[in-house]
């Protein structure tokens, strides 16, 4: 309990990614991938449970080792490739409430964001009590400026493109996106719609280095430099 307040930790964790396979427990520095989430939700020091949600007993042998609880085995028809992380959520909540327990706050932390620390974990708690909010969603600065971006047809023709390209970068306000590390939401607010945007929802803004999303073996492989050049 954190001042006064049930939190529970979810991480999903299927077996089935195909752009990178098994990436979830795939060695990073000589560590499981999900490995690197479970210890922050741990040492974050926040969380009355951490679940880890998956379907694979080798993947929850993991988990376990490195400090997660694993009820039992997400059921096959919640592993599927078109599988929402919200029927995750859901069914998790609802295993849980069948057990009697309940739980104030919910925090869904991704393992394919293996540089999200506890410290990330702590502050997006800070800023829910800060704005009394009803969720707090991660997102970082992003790389380039969002009018560098273009929907392209199938002639993939720029002309004209330039013309919205004028003035300074120096001068451009500074814009943001998801980074998929952190999704904080109170229980009730987030099962009544299912959604974390409703109303009263904030972003916890991180560090660019805190917010690689592994999705790939190019993401992969850059997180394995950032960790093993981490002063």
């Amino acid at each position: 309990m954190y001042q006064g307040k049930r939190f529970l930790a979810i991480i999903p964790a299927r077996s089935g990614s195909k752009g990178l396979q098994h990436k979830n427990i795939k060695l990073l520095n000589n560590k499981p991938l999900m490995a690197y989430t479970i210890e922050a939700a741990v040492k974050s020091g926040i969380f009355d449970e951490i679940i880890a949600s998956t379907d694979n007993e080798h993947y929850a042998e993991i988990a376990r080792l490195y400090g997660a609880h694993v009820p039992k085995l997400r059921p096959k028809q919640l592993a599927e490739d078109q599988t929402t992380t919200a029927e995750v959520v859901v069914y998790t909540i609802e295993q849980l409430k069948e057990q009697g327990k309940r739980y104030d706050y919910i925090m869904i932390l991704q393992p394919t964001s293996p540089l999200r620390d506890e410290q990330d974990i702590l502050g997006s708690i800070e800023l829910l009590f800060k704005k009394k909010a009803n969720a707090i969603i991660s997102m970082c600065e992003i790389e380039h400026p969002i009018r560098w971006t273009a929907e392209l047809n199938e002639e993939v023709c720029l002309d004209g493109f330039f013309s919205s390209l004028q003035g300074r970068r120096q001068e451009e306000k500074t814009s943001y996106r998801l980074n998929g590390a952190i999704y904080l939401a109170n229980t009730e607010y987030y099962l009544k719609d299912r959604d974390f945007y409703k109303k009263d929802c904030y972003a916890y803004i991180m560090a660019k280095h805190h917010s690689i999303d592994i999705d790939d073996i190019y993401d992969f492989k850059y997180a394995e430099v950032i960790i093993n050049n981490q002063v």
